[in-house]
């Protein structure tokens, strides 16, 4: 128990240091009763530590000494109390006291208070979140048109919040897994592993905006900050920087000013630029060949409004590069085009860490130089650590270079970055296989199939090891599905594959497979004699048939397109039968790959 030795009252928090009434500093125990005050109050044990939140430093403390006539605040945390002021006597007369104690008793009440508060804020074990999820934002604007500005701007919010050293946030493949889904922000929490989450609703009309936010604990359900946003649409690139400043500073992250500069960069200062780069990224994300024609549009219409856009040449530059994989899209016309926007957009902005991204990939793909690929990947994960793709992608280099540890270690560091994303799932797959752990390959495959049961990759690449298990009922299974997802196959046609199979085995599945393919491909000849015919699955197919001559014909023609999956050439499964062939090893001499 703690008493106050002026008016006697008792105390049982022995957390008090100052009497309430009268501002005299409590004693353990009964009073005295010598009526000697002390002449400095000194307030102690607060425990305020620097607003910087380090903790490295002493606590500063708050001091008061009192006059006949003031109360003295000395400043700065080396301040030392002092037993006497200007030589004073100890005991201070009655009345000097008694006109001190109501204003020594509001300072003490008030510094309780203050003390209390920044010891909550930055001494509590959640004083900083190390971890956020910005879940896709809401379009409550009525209009599927504007669901381009509620995903784009999500993705914008990712992307500057990864500038914070200190915090894990979620890439966009995996946030958007849940796009749709009603789902607590505690269980998002528990999936994600995330401290935090950011939600957000956007509403277009007209040229107004309305956006409102809300940053919730996922643990407590607790919301740290919530705002509301009035603008223009107009305004949109410095309301972008405003809210990912405004966040950051909420999750109590202490930026550096370089850091606080790369959190708030806007690429742009057009709106007009900024709006068709997010319309870009809407389509481009869509991953289909119609999309990826207005992806194209956009950005170039981007870069027509502001020709300094870096980000919008990178969009550029991955949508160019894509189109061979998912269409009849000449590499040789497409791929050129994807490196010259890539290497413009390194020359507006040297650090731009998704350009140098983009050029690696295309460096892998095209022109199947895997050094300089490396170097590229590199650079781009040395300028943004938290970009899944440049690991993936660095990942692909080690794996098609024949250096599975390497290529495991970096699609790991993919997966803890983006763990919902199909396509690195998928690269795991592939990676872990190439190890030989066939059964391990097989469960990953699955769970990718579980996650995106309508993604026809990893069906393929589970059929591929199937087939090199001789599971053959379960690898025909998996093609069927794969057929109809990728390339829309007539229903009749998949019953003659079927039939085949029934009545010749997997070896006349895949003859039927064949004959299919070249139809499709004389059907494209007969509309246009100059079409683009890809070379590479057939070769692929070929080989499954053990046709070593004619699966040799379609590689080199595949070699001579330079088609982007002969950079495989040393990983793929089907070409296994051919590997210890001349002709392969000087194919791969060729291209480059290293023996």
């Amino acid at each position: 128990m703690k008493r106050c030795p002026e008016c006697g009252r008792d105390y049982n928090d022995d957390s008090m240091s100052f009497c309430l009434d009268d501002g005299s500093e409590l004693l353990f125990g009964p009073a005295s009763g010598s009526g000697v005050e002390p002449a400095t109050a000194i307030l102690s044990g607060l425990g305020v530590l620097p607003l910087d939140g380090s903790g490295a430093e002493s606590a500063t403390r708050a001091q008061i000494h009192t006059t006949e006539q003031t109360a003295i605040f000395p400043t700065g945390a080396g301040a030392e109390p002092r037993k006497s002021l200007g030589g004073l006597a100890k005991k201070q007369s009655f009345s000097a006291n008694r006109a001190a104690k109501p204003l020594i008793a509001t300072v003490v009440a008030v510094a309780v208070l203050v003390g209390g508060f920044f010891g909550y804020k930055y001494l509590s074990p959640t004083k900083q979140i190390n971890s956020i999820a910005v879940m896709p934002f809401v379009n409550e604007s009525g209009n599927a048109d504007v669901e381009y500005l509620s995903d784009g701007m999500t993705e914008t919010l990712i992307s500057s919040l990864s500038n914070i050293p200190s915090l894990s946030v979620k890439a966009r493949s995996t946030v958007f897994y849940y796009k749709g889904k009603e789902i607590s922000p505690k269980k998002i929490g528990e999936e994600l592993k995330v401290q935090a989450v950011l939600l957000g609703r956007v509403s277009q009309r007209g040229d107004d905006l309305k956006l409102s936010f809300e940053l919730v604990n996922t643990e407590s359900q607790d919301v740290i900050w919530s705002e509301q946003y009035n603008r223009k649409q107009s305004d949109l690139v410095s309301l972008q920087s405003e809210i990912a400043k405004t966040v950051s500073d909420k999750l109590r992250s202490k930026l550096t000013a370089t850091e606080q500069e790369r959190v708030s960069k806007t690429n742009t200062t057009s709106s007009e630029a900024q709006q068709l780069y997010l319309k870009g990224r809407f389509h481009w994300n869509k991953r289909n060949t119609s999309d990826f024609q207005k992806a194209r549009e956009y950005f170039q219409q981007a870069i027509a409004a502001d020709p300094r856009y870096a980000l919008a040449y990178a969009g550029l530059s991955d949508t160019l590069a894509l189109m061979p994989y998912y269409g009849a899209f000449r590499p040789s016309e497409y791929m050129p085009l994807a490196k010259q926007a890539a290497q413009k957009a390194l020359e507006i902005d040297p650090n731009l860490a998704e350009a140098h991204a983009s050029l690696g990939q295309i460096l892998t793909n095209y022109d199947y130089d895997l050094k300089g690929a490396e170097r590229e990947l590199k650079r781009a994960i040395e300028l943004n650590p938290k970009y899944p793709s440049a690991y993936q992608w660095l990942a692909e280099v080690y794996h098609f270079s024949g250096n599975g540890d390497q290529a495991l270690s970096e699609i790991n560091k993919a997966i803890e970055l983006d763990p919902l994303s199909m396509v690195i799932n998928n690269q795991k797959g592939r990676v872990i296989d190439f190890g030989g752990k066939r059964d391990e390959a097989i469960a990953q495959f699955k769970k990718t199939i579980e996650l995106f049961q309508d993604a026809p990759s990893p069906r393929n690449n589970l059929a591929d090891v199937y087939e090199a298990k001789g599971m053959y009922s379960e690898a025909v299974e998996q093609r069927l599905i794969q057929i109809k997802l990728l390339f829309g196959v007539s229903p009749e046609n998949i019953k003659n594959l079927q039939l085949a199979f029934e009545k010749d085995g997997y070896k006349g599945f895949v003859q039927k497979q064949i004959d299919i393919q070249l139809d499709s491909q004389r059907s494209l000849l007969e509309k246009d004699k100059n079409a683009y015919l890809p070379a590479f699955r057939i070769a692929e197919t070929y080989a499954r048939l053990q046709d070593k001559d004619k699966a040799f014909e379609y590689l080199n023609k595949a070699y001579d397109q330079r088609e982007p999956q002969i950079a495989e050439l040393k990983i793929r499964l089907p070409l296994s039968f051919l590997r210890d062939d001349p002709r392969f090893k000087e194919l791969v001499r060729k291209v480059g790959i290293p023996e």
